[in-house]
């Protein structure tokens, strides 16, 4: 993933909503597999490998937000322990099969949280992080990105 594609995972990290987070996570996950798909063309596998962990780390991370006191969960625990296991054979194998499989489970998942998304109206996940209210000013040759309300905690407690 470019250093761009982090950053800006990052910042809608802090401005998300619970619902959102999970969009986020499905689309970090479908980042890492097209990386590693690629990587596998390029036959470079250390670099495989690592795309393949931080995949599974999105797996893992959508599994423990799971909750499972209500309807759905079991059933999208059972679909991401499929993931987790196409991706184990897909690593195992240097194979792309696999990741492509995994691609179609979570691609209509995606599309179900981002609607679900848009109806959600509760706060943010994380209390206290930074406020981006702007965007960017262009001057002679350069773009800046200006960001209002940068306090002097910017996001902890002291």
């Amino acid at each position: 993933m470019t250093r761009e594609a982090k950053q800006q995972f990052t910042l809608r990290i802090t401005q998300a909503n619970s619902t959102e987070m999970v969009v986020i996570l499905y689309e970090m996950l479908l980042c890492y597999l097209k990386e590693s798909g690629e990587l596998l063309d390029d036959e470079d596998k250390a670099a495989f490998r690592e795309a393949v962990r931080k995949a599974r780390g999105c797996l893992n991370e959508l599994i423990n937000s799971l909750h499972m006191e209500y309807e759905p969960a079991p059933a999208l625990l059972q679909l991401y322990l499929f993931c987790i296991r196409r991706l184990a054979v897909g690593e195992a194998k240097s194979e792309a099969q696999p990741l492509l499989e995994i691609e179609q489970v979570i691609r209509p998942l995606h599309d179900a949280y981002e609607k679900i998304s848009e109806q959600n109206n509760s706060g943010p996940v994380m209390a206290n992080s930074q406020t981006v209210y702007a965007g960017l000013t262009y001057g002679r040759n350069t773009l800046t990105e200006n960001m209002a309300d940068q306090g002097a905690n910017r996001g902890m407690y002291i």
